[in-house]
């Protein structure tokens, strides 16, 4: 929400942290995404300043059909492999691990035990292994997506403020 804010940047370190640790060990990549994004806001530069972010969402035969933007020269599954990091749920608000497959410059989600979706969400968790979806930028760095969700429910620990 806070991007919605006037010169505003973010940089995503999902990629770069520690399991056990909130502080990444990895401080020059965060530093080099910070100073991408600095130049984009403040100095207008064009250049790719931020990883894929969610855009849209479509149902269409029991799979999901994801848009994002800021997707650079493409979207990518970093070391080639299948994608990783996304659930999927229907009206029972039950989430389960979901495949995803690229599609252009969208993502498409399904799996078996949700034969009607209505949520997607990618590496929605505290240290979200396997999550590899990035952007592809002409100056060969690849950001990676930014974490969301589709849906507005309820978070489990909404009610212990």
């Amino acid at each position: 929400m806070a991007l919605g804010l006037p010169n505003t940047g973010m940089a995503v370190a999902i990629d770069v942290g520690e399991e056990d640790d909130v502080h990444p060990l990895n401080k020059q990549d965060v530093g080099i995404r910070l100073a991408r994004s600095a130049r984009a806001v403040a100095y207008m530069d064009d250049i790719v300043f931020s990883g894929p972010m969610f855009d849209s969402m479509a149902i269409q035969d029991g799979r999901a059909i994801i848009s994002f933007t800021h997707t650079g020269q493409g979207l990518v599954a970093l070391g080639g492999k299948q994608l990783g990091g996304f659930e999927m749920a229907g009206d029972d608000q039950e989430f389960v691990p979901a495949e995803a497959m690229l599609d252009g410059e969208k993502v498409v989600v399904w799996s078996d035990e949700v034969a009607s979706p209505v949520a997607v969400r990618y590496a929605w968790r505290d240290f979200p292994a396997g999550a590899n979806l990035y952007n592809e930028a002409e100056d060969g760095v690849n950001l990676p997506a930014v974490p969301f969700r589709t849906d507005d429910w309820k978070g489990k620990t909404a009610d212990n403020r």
